[in-house]
């Protein structure tokens, strides 16, 4: 499958999402397409992320002004003391808001990444390279950022939009299988709301996606996620109203997630493939759903 571009309409705030196979080479490229004055840039990354997709961002980048800071791995990262760590790392090297915030990552350096972007002198140019499933499907799209705090996950954030998104499917074969079913959860969730020709697509085809067997299924199902996803923040930016619906399944899984304190022993996708089924199943006592879709979205 060729390259794809899916534009998030937001007037002043629109961004392109680029999906393409061995994209992270041609990074610098692309940002210098949507932030033609930055001289400086940030990349932020984890422990887990392979040093192979850290050289090929660094390397695009024709600056002698770029710099990487490496966090710890998972959701114990997201808090304010490594959002004033990241602000103290730009102050060091005296950003100025034209200059580029990157987060290479899964969905907690996304948030973390983008909350202290949106801070940092009301805002410095962010862009997303999402190495998760979940990630490229969900978090690195509609400007959600934030942190956990003792109140619970993501109470502190803002809405701030990257501008530009760049999603290489080629980095999620570095991913344990455990975290693609938890990235396919988040696909399940479009076609469910408001999908569903997608939906019966993906009864067929979800072992594609989640054993990465077809690179050509698997881009189709991040793009027609992406699609789903950038319609709706476009009608709802700041979560009024429609973009609630995206929290299918949510209200559940931050429950579990917060009584198993954020570990590693559950995460994000884990726990909204449990709220969904049991979304669902309150959905039949509620007379909301039939048997037989509810044993389909079981299946």
């Amino acid at each position: 499958m060729k390259k794809i571009t899916i534009k998030v309409n937001l007037n002043n705030n629109s961004y392109p999402i680029i999906i393409s196979k061995n994209l992270l080479n041609n990074t610098g490229v692309e940002i210098k397409k949507i932030a033609p004055k930055a001289k400086k840039f940030l990349l932020i990354t984890d422990k887990n992320i392979p040093k192979s997709y850290i050289r090929l961002v660094l390397s695009s980048i024709k600056s002698k002004n770029k710099y990487l800071f490496t966090l710890s791995a998972g959701e114990k990262s997201k808090n304010m003391n490594f959002t004033n760590a990241i602000i103290k790392k730009l102050f060091k090297y005296n950003f100025n808001r034209d200059d580029c915030v990157i987060a290479l990552g899964g969905g907690v350096i996304g948030d973390l990444s983008g909350f202290a972007s949106s801070i940092f002198k009301r805002g410095v140019n962010f862009v997303q390279i999402p190495t998760t499933l979940l990630a490229q499907v969900d978090s690195s799209i509609g400007g959600k950022t934030g942190i956990n705090s003792n109140e619970g996950k993501n109470m502190i954030g803002t809405f701030y939009q990257p501008k530009l998104v760049l999603i290489d499917p080629i980095t999620l074969k570095s991913l344990p299988h455990r975290h693609l079913v938890a990235g396919y959860a988040e696909i399940l969730k479009y076609a469910l709301i408001m999908n569903a020709k997608f939906f019966s697509w993906l009864e067929k085809n979800s072992h594609a996606i989640i054993n990465l067997t077809d690179m050509n299924q698997l881009m189709y199902a991040i793009k027609e996620s992406c699609k789903s996803k950038a319609i709706i923040v476009q009608k709802d930016e700041k979560e009024k109203n429609l973009r609630a619906i995206l929290n299918f399944g949510h209200t559940f899984a931050h429950a579990f997630e917060a009584v198993k304190k954020y570990s590693n022993d559950l995460i994000h996708g884990e726990a909204v493939l449990y709220g969904m089924m049991i979304a669902s199943s309150l959905s039949v006592k509620m007379k909301m759903l039939n048997i037989r879709e509810h044993q389909r979205i079981k299946y």
